[in-house]
């Protein structure tokens, strides 16, 4: 009788040892799956700023696509090959020059090899003007200047006059656009930290490029819960361009 009693609660222990484990093996595929996909796929991105705002706005929540410029293989640090190169005008996602820890995203304006220059907000590339629909522009008669601008576009300037030559935020340039380089800014142009401050963003940065908005709240908005009472529902599942 104890022998079968014995039996018994070894069959059960096999048993939910057994379900442990295939329980663990479902559980360790699908975190391999989810690490997978978050590495080379797709990444969940939240806007902080309203530095792209007429296009992004602060509160949203997208998806980017990490495959199209090409993933970068965790742990050594290569990349698959792309499936095509940033273009001008695509919004994309890159690791900040100031602190490579924070991602940040902005619009392509610059390409490698153009001569870009800002006259008063109103774009030129390669001497042609530039429409930028996107673009949200105030009437602020202000037009600050940064040390950070200072510093590093005078190494780029191709105008007359390089030693009398002062950057603010909306007259700048000509300034030509290095070998693997882009130059990026907010579409929201008095209020973006960009390339116009800190210099031209390398292609080995770019991480990505956002291709759905899945959730949005307005942060601005004085509510109590406000990521659950203040949701955009009109952005949800849009496409940002």
């Amino acid at each position: 009788m104890a022998g079968g009693m014995t039996q018994q609660i070894e069959a059960q222990v096999t048993r939910g040892l057994s379900k442990i484990w295939e329980w663990t093996k479902s559980v360790a595929v699908a975190l391999g799956l989810w690490y997978l996909v978050t590495s080379l796929l797709v990444q969940a991105f939240r806007i902080p700023s309203g530095s792209m705002e007429g296009t992004l706005l602060s509160g949203d929540f997208l998806f980017a696509n990490k495959a199209l410029y090409g993933a970068e293989i965790p742990l050594i640090g290569k990349r698959l090959p792309a499936f095509r190169q940033p273009k001008r005008y695509d919004i994309v996602i890159f690791d900040s020059v100031t602190d490579p820890r924070v991602n940040v995203v902005k619009r392509v304006i610059g390409m490698p090899g153009d001569t870009i220059a800002m006259e008063r907000n109103v774009l030129t590339i390669n001497g042609d003007r530039i429409d930028e629909p996107y673009a949200q522009i105030s009437d602020d008669p202000t037009d600050p200047t940064a040390p950070e601008m200072r510093a590093w576009q005078p190494h780029h300037y191709i105008g007359r006059r390089p030693r009398a030559y002062r950057p603010t935020l909306k007259t700048w340039g000509p300034l030509v656009v290095p070998v693997d380089s882009f130059l990026v800014m907010g579409d929201n142009r008095d209020n973006s930290y960009d390339s116009r401050y800190w210099g031209f963003l390398g292609r080995d940065r770019i991480r990505g490029r956002p291709m759905l908005v899945y959730y949005s709240y307005d942060t601005h908005r004085a509510a109590r819960l406000r990521f659950l009472t203040a949701v955009r529902w009109s952005r949800l599942f849009s496409r940002p361009s």
